[in-house]
């Protein structure tokens, strides 16, 4: 068998993926987009509900709050992020694998019991007043909750995680010698790390950027629970429209305006720095519009440097730079911090004796966790987010698994859009993916099944699979596959007897990723469940809506042990399967 009839067979293990893609992502979001320019009642063509959306007060004013919104988010989550980030990088990988693990729990913690913990920590009188208030900092406790100043203390706490995870592995990819020559050619240390690091970290920063407004625009649990009717963004119109008015054209319109935000934004980001840079690749682009930023951008590197080097030498003469060296780590410790405690602050209220929710417990006592493992309808949600989880598990790493080797064996024109496509429901707002989905399964009868939760779960979690999969195929040694080839074994059972066993911690991460992807879904668990089959964070979402109570600190402790617990072992299975 020639190398080059084994790459052309391997493409065809991305078939199964497109097929699902096709189906259940490309086909919805279109029909979405046709839907859109549609009267619903007789299905003729008409842009009523694009002017309607574009010159009604209230929703350009939504629209307005939408991307103000997910700037601001933006902005805080990459300014905040990229001095961990940079920290992270620079420690040992031995010390480094374990620091990530407080990025990454907070990563993968429910947006629900984060959100929960803001609403108890932001509350009037919550953790965060009561301190003020007892420091004098402040004479009585401030409004923050239900207003702007919560909604982008949560949005940015809920991406700030996405933001360093994304530009940690751009900044790892830098050469680290280039620093050194620089420092050996006399350069300062404010112009090493801004025309030396930084400029070479830039593509991360842009695609945490492009990650987190994206994600941004389509966030509705933190407005909904942290904000008021000012704070109303897009997506929650969206919902509205097609829970309570059922207005399926319009709420596709507002889909669209908000898909082709996210497009714009991805081509503009592709032109300058290529879409790999998302999974982490920092690439080396010779477009124009590259060029072009490049040639702007090292005039204002320059002044920032100089501006920067002045600053801080001046700093060092009057602190001396031992203490100066002090602030990134002193840094690090707050933003972590910040990262970490308001969802250990859930915890203990799960074990209080009290019937409201207050911090510290007044006493301890396991009665709301009694209430949470006696009550049907809670055990329910949880048994039934097991099986859809594990039905998504299955179905998106026997799919984004075989992409992934696909594209590593493989080699064509096709090659870029296959990535594009494998990573497209990652960057596509979700809520777009979820309306679509919905109304297909309404024609397919799949609302209100578990096998419509799995088909829609299934494909978010696909990207998560593709790129750890890909990830870990980087280090893969082909020639074992090459040799087992030659000597007589069949594709298939290369694959199995081979490639599979050398890849199972890889997989096993994968799958663990996709797991909890799908068990803390709640967009495409808020329109396909139909309100029938609800899982655990619909219910939550239901009991949140309604009333705080200590049930649901029991039931948020129960799913960060569970969320931790198996992004722990996911990380260790993946660190195992990595080849060296």
């Amino acid at each position: 068998m020639s190398a080059r009839r084994h790459r052309f067979g391997a493409a065809w293990y991305a078939a199964p993926a497109v097929v699902f893609l096709a189906v259940f992502f490309l086909y919805p979001v279109l029909r979405l987009l046709l839907l859109s320019v549609q009267i619903e009642a007789t299905g003729e063509l008409t842009t009523e509900h694009f002017h309607r959306a574009l010159t009604a007060e209230v929703y350009v004013r939504v629209l307005g709050i939408t991307f103000g919104v997910a700037g601001e988010t933006t902005l805080g989550a990459v300014v905040l992020g990229y001095p961990l980030a940079y920290w992270l990088a620079r420690q040992p990988l031995s010390r480094r694998g374990w620091l990530l693990m407080l990025v990454l729990i907070p990563f993968w913690t429910s947006y629900l019991v984060k959100t929960f913990a803001w609403m108890i920590t932001l509350d009037q009188s919550g953790i965060m007043n009561r301190a003020l208030v007892g420091a004098g900092i402040v004479p009585s406790p401030i409004d923050v909750l239900h207003g702007r100043m919560g909604v982008r203390i949560g949005m940015i706490h809920a991406m700030l995680p996405l933001a360093v995870l994304t530009m940690l592995p751009v900044m790892l990819s830098v050469e680290r010698q280039l620093p050194r020559a620089a420092a050996t050619l006399g350069a300062p240390p404010g112009q090493i790390f801004w025309r030396v690091f930084f400029h070479l970290s830039l593509p991360g920063v842009a695609a945490a950027g492009l990650l987190v407004f994206i994600t941004s625009l389509g966030f509705f649990i933190t407005p909904a629970l942290l904000g008021g009717p000012r704070e109303t963004m897009l997506a929650q119109l969206i919902i509205a429209q097609v829970q309570e008015m059922m207005n399926w054209s319009f709420a596709g319109a507002l889909a669209v305006m908000m898909l082709l935000a996210a497009l714009v934004t991805c081509w503009v980001y592709d032109r300058l720095f290529g879409l790999s840079t998302v999974a982490g690749e920092a690439t080396a682009s010779d477009r124009r519009g590259t060029l072009l930023l490049r040639g702007v951008g090292i005039g204002l590197l320059s002044a920032v440097a100089a501006v920067h080097a002045a600053i801080g030498g001046a700093m060092a003469r009057v602190l001396g730079r031992r203490v100066l060296c002090t602030f990134l780590p002193a840094y690090v410790v707050l933003v972590l911090l910040f990262l970490c405690a308001p969802t250990l602050i859930v915890v203990p209220m799960g074990f209080t004796d009290s019937s409201f929710l207050s911090f510290p417990p007044p006493g301890f006592s396991l009665r709301w966790f009694e209430t949470y493992f006696g009550s049907p309808l809670w055990l329910g949600a949880t048994l039934r987010s097991f099986v859809v989880g594990f039905g998504t598990a299955c179905l998106a790493t026997l799919l984004g698994g075989f992409a992934a080797l696909a594209l590593a064996r493989s080699s064509g024109r096709w090659q870029a859009a296959l990535f594009g496509l494998l990573i497209a429901p990652m960057i596509v707002p979700r809520i777009v993916i979820a309306l679509g989905l919905f109304y297909l399964f309404a024609q397919l009868g799949l609302v209100a099944t578990e096998l419509g939760m799995i088909l829609g779960h299934a494909v978010l979690a696909m990207p998560f699979v593709f790129i750890t999969v890909a990830a870990v195929l980087k280090g893969y040694d082909w020639r074992l596959d090459q040799a087992a080839a030659t000597l007589g074994a069949s594709r298939l059972r290369v694959l199995v007897e081979i490639t599979v066993p050398l890849l199972k911690g890889g997989l096993i991460a994968a799958f663990l990723f996709a797991f909890i992807t799908s068990f803390d879904d709640l967009t495409v668990a808020l329109f396909v469940s139909g309100g029938v089959t609800v899982t655990l964070p619909k219910q939550m979402w239901d009991d949140m809506i309604l009333q705080l109570n200590p049930t649901l600190a029991a039931v948020s402790t129960v799913v960060f042990v569970l969320v931790t617990t198996l992004l722990v072992l996911a990380e260790w299975m993946r660190r195992r399967g990595e080849v060296r």
